[in-house]
């Protein structure tokens, strides 16, 4: 019996012992950077039971052999261990940019990803901080699906940004809405790159609506950097220099093939203008037929430019408070050679505290003080047109002052044409300083009910000098700039927005429910101050208006706009399957006569993979499909206005002289633009997560666009809103991720989107607006894009004599071989003439794409990214302006390819042809394609001490980028990326060749 006994104690001790618990501990790091991650969730799977890391990323909890720990953090991908017989357990979590569970900033508050209806796109800091650019919109070209991006080269300049499309009439009305940590922008000019944690772009009305009227043409909601709480304080360094160097430089007629276009013309005064250039400069050794000079133009007015950025940042936190505080310089060189730069300092600080269990509150300032040089604009067009018989100095100008720069008119030409007298006699100086500041109070009524309230000031303040000096060009102009004249402009901007939201979110049973009520007020002013003098000395020191001898009258102004507006959101979700959304909104300004505007939205979603029949399909993980329809209102459109006027008329009836007052009213009374959008998309992520996918179909109807309407019996126009223009389209973006092995992976993604722009109601008989000049009509009609490009369609160009007298509208214009040959699109066949225009074309593209490749090597890293765009056309106004004036510069092109025989051409007129009105009309000649494809960045990077352990050890990353190093097109420019379509002198995208270095500690 006692045997029994002890084997009976035995037994269940050993059954004690195989199921006693276990100490697990560890740490937990990012497989990116291999930096601590405090705050991860570990829980043993099935149970309640579970820890988070601490300040270290350490962990220890206790568990049984034979369970599972699960280790989930934001933004990381989960990871599952069972438990066998370890004590010590490190886990590297990979980062999961795609996450369903991420959270999304929607305005007003946040959302996951999962629980989207509106199509939403985010771009994390890291794909913005890889292009070495002033302005962080620029290092989003490409990157998003239906979002165009159109970059300058000019430093500083702002990119012209459109999301889906132009809906409205008024130029500077189509840009979105830019949302700062709360606050509202047109341009984020300002803001450094490295102080974005993230950049979401709202394309769709339900996304978008809880903005209102600032909202029709799309949101870009910017969130800046944070610490985080229970967070070791982070010291990251991010700098690089390099240069920028001007591609694509367009290829000028040389001293030689411009004399033979000379020549061949027929004029006696061109072919004498090559004879005064022979005898003041000699004559060729190579060919004593032209003139000893060749300059090349564009080759005297670019250099290759530096640029660089030093960027600091220090995050952390504690228990209860988290910071971030960030400086940075940026400096950008402009390759056009003159004063012509960009300097910017910033400063950011963001600080969150917990004072209590029930109240939180904050502050975030962004210093920004600017300087920015601006190209003289017409030296592109000079250089352009600058005769290549010519030299940049001329030493029997020797008298000349301050400089002996050559003149055309020392030739016989009617210009000067030596644009080094506007690069090195004009200065234009803006000096830009940015205040922003926000100030927030959150407090915890209950656990499901918050109220936030949050100012915001944005102070911004913009002096301007353009300052133009005297020189001197040639004997026959005793000055071309006989006085030095100064202008000086003060503009001051005054933007306050007071938001007060209350939300209510409530997790019950199989229902998630939140709900937002809310106020906002805005305040925005602006004053001008200009004045402008002549007179003063040349140097620097007295580029004063006091200075100056001569005053011009000033001009002094200002606005002051109110609104005030009340909005609601509701978000429904149940059993994680069924989604709801709505919005509705309020706007009221004294900005137009129709003071409130409503603009409600409804989005809906099914996610497919929630129903009982999806599961365990072997395709997807994930399948949402989601709906939405909204309205938007858009206020960028010119305030109401206009006045009486009363004039006195005088007519003859008989013999009789009768007087009368003729009394009209230019009154505008408007309202809002109103957008009204439908959208309908998927969102699914298939094959073990790897790939994820967005897709989106929309129609976006512009009504009560603001149109110019002329007036019955009355002359002149006045705006209305009676137009209405849509914008539809699909877009797709793919990525597809994967980790081959611990020290390999890969990224794919890639974005396609379309785009269709047409007048759907003009409200006039014509059913067309004309815009752009008489000489380069651009026409709006029914049926057609926005601001086409309207004029002749060249089929071909007459051979011969016997081709011209075989066409009775050649034999009726007199017209020669060379001459262009135009299709008859209507009326007489025997007659050419305005009847016969057509649509040649649109400035906007009919779709774009992107492309971005990321590779993963140890510490290497390799990333890739390419776009393109197609579709749309470009107006070579530069060979269309040969109307105004004949004896200028062609281009290359045009020199190599000109007719100047039969057979030689069937597209390019002759030398001849090209100065005669016939050939000078609007044509597709001058409209050309401005389809293209770019390689958009390269960077190669290699982490040093990247599994360094050590918190005292930094992690340092050396990288190489090359910006923009490839554009292919075939356009006659320097870069097909022209804003309005119409090009006369677009200033060049440079490629730019940088070094960095990325340090944390």
């Amino acid at each position: 019996m006692k045997t029994k006994f002890a084997l009976l104690l035995i037994f269940l001790f050993s059954v004690h012992a195989f199921a006693q618990d276990i100490l697990i501990s560890g740490s937990v790091i990012s497989a990116e950077d291999n930096i601590v991650v405090p705050g991860v969730n570990v829980i043993v799977r099935g149970t309640s039971r579970g820890v988070s890391t601490d300040f270290d990323g350490n962990y220890s909890i206790t568990v049984t052999k034979g369970e599972t720990l699960e280790f989930s953090s934001l933004g990381f991908k989960t990871v599952s261990v069972q438990i066998d017989n370890q004590t010590i357990l490190n886990i590297s979590l990979e980062p999961d940019i795609a996450s369903l569970d991420e959270v999304v900033v929607v305005g007003y508050g946040s959302q996951k990803k999962a629980d989207l209806t509106g199509s939403i796109t985010t771009i994390k800091s890291e794909e913005i901080t890889q292009a070495p650019v002033a302005q962080a919109m620029q290092a989003l070209q490409g990157k998003v699906a239906g979002l165009q991006i159109v970059n300058s080269g000019s430093p500083g300049q702002s990119p012209t940004v459109r999301v889906r499309g132009i809906g409205s009439y008024n130029s500077g009305a189509s840009g979105p809405l830019y949302v700062v940590d709360g606050m509202f922008f047109d341009n984020i000019d300002f803001l450094n790159s490295a102080d974005i944690a993230s950049v979401s772009v709202l394309k769709d009305a339900s996304a978008a609506a809880i903005y209102g009227v600032r909202a029709a043409n799309g949101v870009i909601l910017i969130q800046t950097n944070s610490g985080k709480l229970n967070q070791k304080t982070q010291i990251t360094y991010d700098g690089y220099s390099g240069v920028q160097i001007a591609q694509n430089v367009l290829k000028l007629a040389n001293a030689e093939q411009f004399t033979t276009i000379a020549l061949e013309s027929g004029s006696a005064p061109d072919a004498q203008f090559i004879l005064n250039a022979m005898q003041r400069y000699g004559r060729s050794r190579v060919n004593p037929n032209i003139p000893d000079v060749n300059t090349d133009w564009y080759d005297q007015i670019t250099r290759q430019a530096l640029i660089t950025s030093h960027s600091i940042g220090i995050t952390g936190g504690g228990e209860k408070a988290t910071y971030a505080v960030g400086a940075n310089y940026f400096g950008q060189e402009g390759i056009l050679d003159m004063k012509n730069e960009y300097e910017r300092f910033n400063i950011r600080t963001k600080l969150d505290f917990e004072a209590t269990d029930w109240l939180k509150v904050g502050t975030n300032m962004v210093l920004s003080n600017a300087t920015r040089y601006d190209p003289e604009g017409s030296a592109w067009r000079v250089a352009y047109f600058a005769v290549p018989i010519m030299p940049v100095f001329d030493p029997n100008n020797a008298e000349f002052a301050p400089t002996n720069y050559a003149s055309a008119t020392d030739l016989g030409y009617r210009g000067d044409q030596n644009p080094l007298h506007l690069l090195n006699f004009s200065e234009n100086r803006l000096k830009i300083r940015n205040v922003l500041a926000n100030v927030y109070a959150e407090i915890s009524i209950t656990d499901k009910l918050k109220f936030k309230t949050a100012y915001n000031h944005n102070l911004e303040t913009i002096e301007g000098r353009n300052v133009r000096l005297p020189f001197d060009t040639s004997s026959e102009n005793d000055y071309e700039r006989p006085i030095s004249t100064i202008t000086k402009q003060n503009i001051t901007n005054s933007n306050q927005i007071w938001d007060n939201t209350l939300t209510y979110k409530n997790l019950f049973g199989k229902h998630d429910l939140t709900v937002l009520l809310g106020t906002s007020f805005r305040d925005e002013s602006s004053e001008l101050l200009r004045a402008q003098g002549s007179g003063f000395p040349s140097n620097e020191e007295a580029f004063y208006l006091d200075q100056a001898t001569a005053f011009e009258d000033p001009a002094d102004g200002g606005r002051r706009e109110f609104g005030l507006s009340y909005f609601t959101r509701v978000a429904y979700n149940f059993d994680g399957k069924y989604l709801l959304y709505g919005t509705f909104r309020a706007d009221g300004t004294n900005k137009y006569q129709e003071k409130w505007g409503y603009f409600p939205t409804v989005g809906v979603g099914w996610v497919v993979t929630g129903e009982e029949f999806m599961q365990n399909n072997g395709v997807f993980d994930f399948l949402k499909l989601r709906a939405s329809w909204g309205e938007l209102g858009n206020d960028k459109v010119p305030s109401s206005e206009g006045s009486i006027t009363s004039q006195v008329v005088e007519t003859a009836l008989g013999d009789i002289r009768f007087s009368g007052l003729n009394t009209s009213s230019d009154f505008t009374a408007l309202k809002w633009e109103v957008t009204e959008e439908i959208n309908v998309g998927l969102t699914a992520r298939l094959f073990d997560n790897n790939l994820s996918v967005e897709a989106d179909y929309y129609v976006r109807d512009t009504k009560d666009a603001v149109i110019p309407v002329e007036r019955p019996l009355i002359p002149g126009v006045t705006r209305q809103n009676v137009g209405e223009i849509r914008n539809s389209g699909f877009e797709v973006a793919l990525d597809w991720t994967k980790r081959v092995s611990n020290d390999f992976s890969y990224s794919i993604g890639a974005n396609f989107s379309t785009l269709k722009n047409e007048v759907l109601d003009l409200n006039n008989e014509t059913g067309f607006l004309d815009a752009g000049s008489a000489e380069f009509r651009q026409r709006s009609i029914i049926g057609e894009p926005l601001f086409a490009f309207y004029g002749r369609e060249v089929i071909g160009v007459y051979q011969n004599d016997a081709e011209i007298q075989a066409d009775p509208v050649a034999v009726a214009n007199n017209l020669v071989p060379g001459d262009f040959k135009y299709k008859e699109n209507g009326g007489d066949p025997n007659t050419i003439d305005d009847d016969d225009r057509v649509v040649l074309g649109s400035f906007l593209p009919t779709y774009q794409f992107g492309v971005n490749l990321g590779f993963n090597y140890k510490a290497f890293d390799l990333s890739i990214s390419a776009l393109g765009q197609g579709g749309n056309k470009i107006l070579n106004r530069k060979r269309g302006e040969v109307i105004f004036t004949n004896d200028t510069n062609v281009d290359r092109d045009f020199a190599i390819n000109r007719w100047h025989g039969e057979g030689t051409s069937n597209s390019y007129p002759s030398a001849a042809a090209i100065r005669k009105g016939w050939n000078q009309r609007l044509n597709s000649y001058f409209i050309e394609d401005g389809d293209f494809f770019r390689i958009q960045n390269i960077t190669l990077g290699y982490t040093v001490n990247k599994n360094s352990k050590s918190d005292k050890i930094p992690t340092i990353r050396v990288y190489l980028t090359a910006e923009k190093p490839l554009t292919v097109f075939n356009y006659n420019g320097f870069n097909p990326e022209v804003s309005n379509g119409v090009d006369n002198q677009t200033y060049p995208i440079p490629a730019v060749y940088t070094a960095g270095v990325n340090v944390k500690f």
